[in-house]
């Protein structure tokens, strides 16, 4: 059974991407990291993204880039503390040089906002209470 998950992002300007999640409070794996890829840390220890530069990303795969700003491939989803912690990240990010692509969803037991990295990537973030998550009839 995997004990850790490691996304990997393309990114155009790995600096920006870094200067950009660390205005976020986010931090990086210094013993991953590198002038092609940053290890971004979600949750020491178990999740995290790896940022790596469209070369370096080009050397694990033969199909092409998409381009995020443009397409979906993938919704990367995390969790908050609380539906106040899940705005002060969006807007962190929109003061970073992103931006939001979906207006927040409160869905009662569920609070989601979202936000798009400078590379186009899209991340939810979200606050669960399970307490009031609605129970199957």
């Amino acid at each position: 059974m995997a004990t850790k998950i490691f996304v990997n992002l393309p990114v155009k300007d790995l600096k920006r991407s870094m200067d950009f999640f660390t205005h976020l409070g986010f931090s990086f794996n210094t013993q991953f990291t590198d002038d092609k890829a940053a290890c971004l840390v979600i949750n020491d220890g178990s999740i995290y993204a790896m940022l790596l530069t469209e070369a370096m990303f080009k050397t694990f795969t033969k199909k092409e880039i998409a381009d995020a700003t443009r397409t979906t491939e993938v919704l990367i989803a995390i969790d908050a503390e609380s539906k106040e912690k899940v705005e002060e990240m969006v807007n962190k990010a929109v003061e970073a040089g992103g931006s939001i692509y979906a207006e927040p969803a409160d869905h009662g037991w569920m609070y989601q906002h979202s936000f798009a990295d400078p590379d186009g990537h899209q991340w939810e973030v979200l606050y669960m209470d399970e307490s009031k998550l609605p129970q199957p009839s």
